[in-house]
């Protein structure tokens, strides 16, 4: 017999109860509570399932490429990337980071099939973690996965205003950038993808299913027209030449400090992991949508990337440009028309604007299995499921919040993104650090692991070791600013954010959390 250590009560509901196998032959209890496979998980881990289960493969795979969206990304952060770095910067440590993230998600998309939960890193990290630190390491995670996705959400909805912007300015010459119209304009992306969430979000995974159809003949919609009609640039110079128009007087630290250009578009694949409550046969079909998402979009990226940077042009006009968006100062010099131009921005827009759909969901289902376990203030408000619409809409609201909050950067400083994009950067990467370190940790003490159905095997300590290297590297060059000396306006403020989220949780975790918090390990039924 299988035994419990601890259960929650939440309104007079104990959580976890005996998985019930009747359910196989009732079609909307299956949607509802998912295969025999994921209701044992749920049971398992000690959880209710509360949302319905109406993702499957394609579905999920087109809610990861589209929240991805590495090559629409791409093109919107290559303008970080050609002040520090360069063509040839963007290019090659692309590949490394490419490479380095199918390392870090097949280590996570293990870990997702042995535990298929919301909570995801910080659920992982208590189970895996040594006893005596499971229940702190889990809760600081949890706080950082908070972090990363409410800023990740914000990110992705200024990432969406300012190319917005950008195309205003292209079909009105006159037009000039206001800090407040960029501000105005989260509002506008972050309150669409709230409502969208809320009352459309049954909808979302028949959403997500077209939308991946636009993603994928969107590419090569615009990349046959760059090729076709785009100018060739020398493939020697696009190749090799690195720029420094940030002041380091070192190419290599100029590269390194534009880093968050191409990890941005390569950052996200645990998003299913978020969702895999609401997936279907969440254990077999959870790493299969990590892997080809990180695989396909990668790849796109990757030759959407080597195709912008060999039509450029001039280098010091596309970052002159009146639009301040590089790949738009592209289009316009590639079709020689405003109209043709408008309609290929407004696809990569467009996709923009899904991807922060995607991001919001993710951030509020992740908020939500923090707040079930007791980790923030007000756990109850964020942890409820509205059984109208079956989603957390509170959680859906603060996602709104935290995005028109961290907006308002945008009023006082003239690298707002960085700080935003830096910010998330950071919190999602160190969660990956930890929590593959405790899966790696249980490998070198031969410990046992949990059965699931995607296994590495032999490959597994060498794939966990390669991905901490290659995310501590990342992490650390995550808080460099654009150039040395930053004025107050242009400094990358995120470590700032960062370590000030860090103390908070710590002293919150110290005065409150640890009297209430006791971490999913403690749910979690244990063989007998």
């Amino acid at each position: 017999m299988a035994e419990i250590a601890k259960l929650p009560v939440i309104d007079g509901e104990t959580y976890g109860g005996e998985p019930d196998a009747a359910v196989d032959d009732a079609p909307e209890e299956v949607e509802k509570k998912g295969t025999a496979a994921d209701r044992h998980a749920m049971w398992r881990m000690g959880k209710v399932q509360e949302m319905r289960r109406n993702f499957r493969f394609v579905s999920i795979f087109g809610f990861s490429m589209i929240l991805m969206a590495s090559w629409e990304t791409m093109l919107g952060t290559a303008t970080i990337g050609l002040v520090d770095g360069g063509t040839a910067g963007l290019i090659w440590m692309y590949l490394i980071c490419w490479i380095g993230f199918i390392c870090v998600n097949t280590s996570m998309a293990e870990m997702g099939s042995m535990a298929p939960t919301s909570g995801g890193q910080y659920h992982w990290v208590s189970e895996f973690a040594p006893a005596k630190y499971q229940k702190f390491l889990s809760y600081m995670i949890g706080w950082l996965c908070v972090l990363g996705w409410q800023t990740g959400a914000a990110n992705t909805a200024f990432l969406a205003g300012t190319q917005i912007q950008g195309l205003i300015a292209l079909n009105k010459p006159d037009y000039t950038f206001e800090a407040w119209h960029g501000t105005l304009l989260v509002f506008a992306v972050s309150a669409f993808n709230v409502i969208f969430n809320t009352f459309l979000a049954k909808k979302l995974p028949l959403v997500e299913g077209i939308v991946l159809v636009v993603h994928i003949f969107g590419f090569f919609a615009i990349l046959v027209v760059l090729w076709v009609l785009g100018p060739k640039g020398d493939a020697a110079a696009t190749f090799t030449t690195f720029n420094d128009y940030g002041g380091w007087n070192n190419y290599g630290l100029a590269t390194l400090s534009g880093l968050v250009a191409v990890v941005l578009p390569l950052l996200g694949a645990d998003a299913a992991v978020h969702m895999s409550e609401e997936l279907r046969n969440a254990s077999k079909t959870l790493p299969r949508s990590m892997i080809w998402t990180t695989l396909i979009n990668g790849s796109t990226g990757w030759v959407m990337l080597i195709t912008f940077c060999s039509v450029l042009g001039s280098l010091d006009e596309a970052l002159e440009t009146p639009t301040k968006q590089a790949y738009l100062y592209v289009f316009y010099n590639v079709t020689e028309s405003v109209s043709g131009a408008s309609a290929m921005g407004a696809l990569v827009i467009t996709m923009a604007i899904f991807c922060n759909l995607s991001i919001t969901a993710t951030s509020s289902r992740q908020l939500f299995a923090f707040a079930r376990d007791q980790g923030i203030p007000f756990s109850s408000t964020f942890a409820y499921v509205n059984p109208k619409f079956d989603v957390p809409i509170n959680a859906i609201c603060l996602a709104f919040t935290v995005s028109c909050l961290l907006s308002l950067i945008n009023l006082g400083s003239s690298i707002a993104l960085i700080n935003i994009a830096s910010l998330s950067t950071a919190a999602i990467i160190a969660s990956y650090i930890v929590s593959i370190s405790c899966i790696a940790l249980k490998r070198i003490r031969n410990e046992p692991l949990l059965p699931s159905s995607f296994k590495l095997g032999l490959a597994g300590l060498p794939i966990n070791i390669a991905s901490i290297v290659f995310l501590v590297f990342i992490f650390v060059f995550s808080f460099f600013p654009m150039g040395p000396k930053p004025s107050p306006a242009g400094m990358n403020w995120s470590i700032l954010m960062f370590g000030s989220t860090i103390v908070f949780s710590w002293v919150y975790y110290y005065l409150h959390g640890r009297h209430v918090y006791a971490g999913p390990v403690a749910y979690v039924r244990k063989s007998a």
